[in-house]
């Protein structure tokens, strides 16, 4: 690991773990599990405290459902342990991708090249 990507984890917390989270989870921690995106999940060895370490960058969006209620003390076994049933219904998972280049642009959008309601749109002359 180089100096710079050690000060930025000991400086911004939107890079990953910062110093002071990997050390007190190396001091305190006891892993739960992992979630397909690779985040990992610990809680304290009195079961008190739980928290999360993204992959990447940290984005509350990207904690599945499962993982969201377990950390947020809803329910006490973790989806490891217990998983929970789903309906046929559900999408899987997706992360909030507002402001990013993945985000949904809708007919008519500015970051669209060409806006397609041009055609039938008719400019207001005075008379």
């Amino acid at each position: 690991m180089g100096i710079v990507s050690t000060l930025l984890r000991a400086a911004t917390w939107w890079n990953g773990q910062t110093l002071n989270t990997q050390l007190f989870t190396w001091r305190r921690g006891v892993k739960v599990g992992e979630d397909d995106a690779g985040n990992m999940f610990y809680e304290t060895k009195d079961r008190v405290k739980r928290w999360v370490i993204f992959n990447g960058e940290a984005e509350a969006s990207r904690v599945s459902p499962d993982w969201h209620g377990w950390l947020h003390h809803t329910w006490d076994e973790p989806p490891t342990q217990t998983p929970l049933a789903h309906k046929t219904w559900e999408k899987p998972h997706q992360a909030n991708l507002t402001g990013t280049v993945m985000a949904h642009a809708p007919a008519g959008s500015l970051r669209n090249a060409t806006p397609q309601s041009t055609s039938d749109y008719e400019a207001w002359v005075p008379e």
